[in-house]
């Protein structure tokens, strides 16, 4: 599993938009191609809800699965339906 730690968006210890914009604009998508991904936050920093949603709509593209939480409790936001056989 690839985890995304939103805190590592952080500017000056908080989640400013622009900046998280620009950063999630840089994340190596095809690096999460095919991967159940991982997308937590921190209590040390407010992550706002529409951090978890931009960063899962940037990853959706090409990851299996998306979860936001914790590693032992992870929740589901996403996962690709499989592929039709044939």
């Amino acid at each position: 599993m690839k985890v995304i730690n939103l805190t590592d968006f952080a500017d000056g210890g908080i989640i400013r938009e622009r900046v998280f914009r620009e950063k999630v604009a840089a994340l190596d998508v095809e690096s999460f191609r095919d991967e159940e991904v991982l997308i937590k936050g921190c209590a040390d920093v407010p992550i706002p809800t529409w951090a978890f949603m931009m960063s899962a709509a940037r990853v959706a593209q090409v990851a299996d699965m998306i979860t936001f939480g914790e590693d032992a409790a992870p929740m589901v936001l996403y996962e690709r339906a499989p592929e039709p056989t044939r």
